[in-house]
């Protein structure tokens, strides 16, 4: 039976954020540093230079966002700082709708390079619903033509609380190289119809705690790329969206292995998916392995469970040619609600090279269509099966 764990780097991160608060010195306030606040004026100089000068603080400090209306350009909050410091947004960033202003830009938002930080409240609205329109991503396969509204990069030891993404223009966090990194009580919304707007995307991280969140999203809430490691997810509920996904995968040589996700307590409600693992055929070489998805509520979900190792979105690969990612140890427990597909357990596995150790336990997915009852499908993989399972599983194949 597989069996998971706990991931302990929450506490390390806990602690060491205690040790912050308690230590706290200067405070550098936006607005006195010459911010306006009033919605019209662009006062990203004045932000990043408040940031400065709280950041080369050699003692604890704190960069205070009062209340009002923050318009602002791309802006970097660039480390690594000389102590740890605390960033506290009371009011409402609004990004530009005018695309030429961030056309060099793969974030509006970035923090880089930043060790021991807290980030708490605010909201970071990137005002994508023009955006949207011009997203190409369907016809070309290219992805990343638009900012991502918050990006953290190689961020460490650090938490975040308290905040809002509303209307990115493209995803709407993305974690990259990121160590320690909890994010909780996080609220992310943007209609349904959004394209590629991800709630929060993981890639080449460990240690990342996300918890009590709620993300309304047009694709994925959570997605984990190659090298997220130790990642738990729990207390989230997810819909609108794609749901929480593992991958995609396999798309680019040299990936790194996928390893220690854990997702459970998490509800889902008219999503797309619920939980899927993804993975591109005629891949190179890939691990992914010790993934456990616990305790989840499905309302209305298509497909609840999904392993899907032909993942082809835009028609654009070797679709015959099996993916070369190796998934193995996944467990499915406790996984309750409603299917909106006749589909509701596809465990779909590369020929090449089977998903090995795959277990089903405690499964109850109703369908309630026209066509009969729900149904589960099986290919190149053969599930461990403990308590009770319905749809019985693996009763057809593709």
């Amino acid at each position: 039976m597989i069996t998971s764990k706990p991931i302990p780097g929450i506490l390390c991160v806990l602690i060491w954020m205690s040790i912050i608060t308690r230590s706290q010195g200067a405070v550098i306030d936006a607005k006195q540093n010459g911010a306006k606040g009033d919605g019209v004026t662009d006062d990203s100089q004045a932000i990043t230079s408040a940031w400065q000068s709280a950041c080369s603080s050699p003692t604890p400090s704190k960069l205070l966002i009062p209340a009002g209306q923050y318009a602002v350009g791309p802006m970097t909050f660039l480390g690594p700082c000389k102590a740890p410091i605390t960033v506290q947004f009371d009011g409402n960033l609004k990004a530009p709708t005018d695309l030429n202003k961030l056309k060099s830009q793969d974030g509006w938002i970035v923090f880089q390079q930043v060790d021991a930080m807290t980030l708490s409240g605010g909201v970071f609205d990137g005002q994508g619903k023009v955006a949207w329109s011009q997203n190409n991503c369907a016809q070309t396969g290219k992805c990343s033509n638009l900012p991502i509204n918050i990006r953290f990069n190689k961020v460490t030891n650090s938490m975040v609380q308290g905040i809002s993404s509303v209307d990115s223009k493209l995803f709407h966090m993305n974690i990259l190289q990121c160590q320690n990194l909890t994010l909780s009580h996080i609220t992310i919304n943007a209609p349904g119809d959004s394209l590629n707007t991800d709630g929060i995307h993981i890639g080449r991280s460990s240690g990342i705690t996300i918890s009590d969140s709620d993300i309304k999203t047009g694709d994925d809430c959570v997605s984990m790329g190659d090298g997220s490691q130790q990642v738990t997810i729990e207390r989230v509920t997810c819909g609108p969206g794609h749901g929480i996904s593992v991958g995609s995968l396999g798309k680019y040589h040299d990936e790194q292995p996928v390893m220690g996700v854990f997702v459970r307590d998490c509800t889902f409600t008219n999503t797309m998916n619920g939980v899927r693992v993804k993975t591109w055929p005629a891949s190179p070489n890939g691990v992914c392995q010790d993934l456990h998805f616990e305790n989840l509520k499905m309302d209305n979900v298509g497909t609840p469970i999904l392993i899907d190792q032909q993942y082809c979105p835009y028609g654009q690969c070797q679709a015959q040619a099996p993916s070369k990612v190796k998934i193995s140890e996944v467990s499915f427990k406790g996984i309750h609600g409603t299917s909106s597909t006749k589909v509701a357990i596809k465990i779909a596995c590369s020929k090449g090279i089977p998903c090995q150790n795959v277990e089903l336990n405690d499964i109850n997915l109703q369908y309630h269509g026209p066509d009969g009852n729900g149904v589960s499908q099986c290919v190149n993989v053969l599930p461990t099966m403990n308590g009770q399972i319905f749809p019985p599983a693996c009763t057809e194949t593709p």
